[in-house]
């Protein structure tokens, strides 16, 4: 059975524990059954230590839902940092650390990257050679197995990237070819795949490829999910603004399930039954009262895959 659930918005809440239980009582309402959390929305995490005392503060809270949850570690952590590599290690061992106390068996990191987001306009991606890549990932994969050591009981699962115009190829997650052959570099049961459909819709688009056939390279090592819709157009990375990008189809929307133009049902059924990890809708923050929508769309779209098995 896959439970479908929704993502906590790191911005909406910011670090605000009322409004993060205001979200779960609504997502509760409408029948959600599993919840991402994001450790930085929830200010359990400073200066890369775990904050045990909010850390309790949280758990007790959650204790008053039934839900599933995962965890979203911080977006800028960055397995290779080359500035404070240290640091990042700290808030992603940290983050390990706080689904450890709350129960949650995945966490959430995005794919480790040549060239931060953060640097883009001073560090052109393509400056780095080839040489200079693999020691990356070298390191990464040293990295994440020393933190699946760590913590066999968790779940650490690398997302997809998306492109973007000019700065592409900035990761080797862009593709889920290299994303497949760093899991297997790592070589470790609980370092897998988090698939965000939206970014393989637009690396697609971007690079030129099937989306729906690149699954089919991944679907054995995918152990969780972002779902979530869009038109599948590359932007710079200083185009943030959704209401410009909407009219024009571009952007990582984070639209509800059938709004954008993403093969879901197809990707769908590429995944399942054999996928039995969480869907979770990770909807921006301007769509949260759509939630339900999108809910009873993606809900059609799971029973209309396994009623094809």
């Amino acid at each position: 059975m896959n439970y479908i659930g929704a993502s906590i918005d790191p911005v909406r809440i910011d670090g605000s524990l009322d409004r993060l239980t205001k979200d779960l009582q609504a997502f509760d309402k409408i029948g959600i059954q599993a919840v991402e959390l994001p450790v930085h929305g929830l200010d359990a995490i400073f200066n890369g230590t775990l904050r045990m005392a909010r850390t309790r503060q949280v758990m007790s809270l959650l204790s008053e839902f039934d839900f599933c949850y995962s965890i979203h570690s911080p977006n800028p952590v960055n397995m290779m940092d080359r500035t404070d590599p240290a640091l990042h290690k700290a808030v992603l061992e940290a983050s390990l650390e706080f689904a450890r106390q709350i129960h949650a068996h995945v966490v959430v990191v995005h794919s480790g990257r040549f060239i931060a987001e953060e640097d883009f306009s001073v560090t052109p991606a393509r400056s780095l050679t080839a040489s200079e890549q693999h020691r990356m990932l070298e390191a990464e994969a040293q990295l994440l197995q020393e933190l699946a050591g760590q913590y066999p009981d968790v779940m650490i699962a690398l997302e997809n990237a998306r492109p973007y115009l000019s700065q592409s190829p900035y990761t080797y997650a862009e593709c889920v070819g290299p994303l497949r052959e760093q899991i297997l570099r790592v070589n470790r049961d609980n370092v897998k795949i988090n698939l965000d459909f939206g970014h393989l819709f637009m690396a697609s688009r971007f690079y030129a490829f099937d989306p729906v056939a690149a699954v089919t390279q991944i679907r054995d090592l995918v152990v969780h999910t972002h779902v979530h819709d869009n038109f599948g157009g590359t932007v710079h990375h200083w185009e943030k603004q959704q209401t410009h990008q909407l009219p024009f189809g571009k952007g990582d929307s984070h639209m509800p399930v059938g709004y954008g133009q993403i093969p879901i049902q197809a990707i769908l059924d590429t995944l399942l039954p054999d996928y039995d990890g969480l869907l979770i809708m990770e909807l921006r923050s301007r769509y949260f009262s759509d939630t339900k929508t999108s809910l009873d769309n993606l809900s059609a779209l799971v029973a209309a895959s396994n009623g094809r098995v």
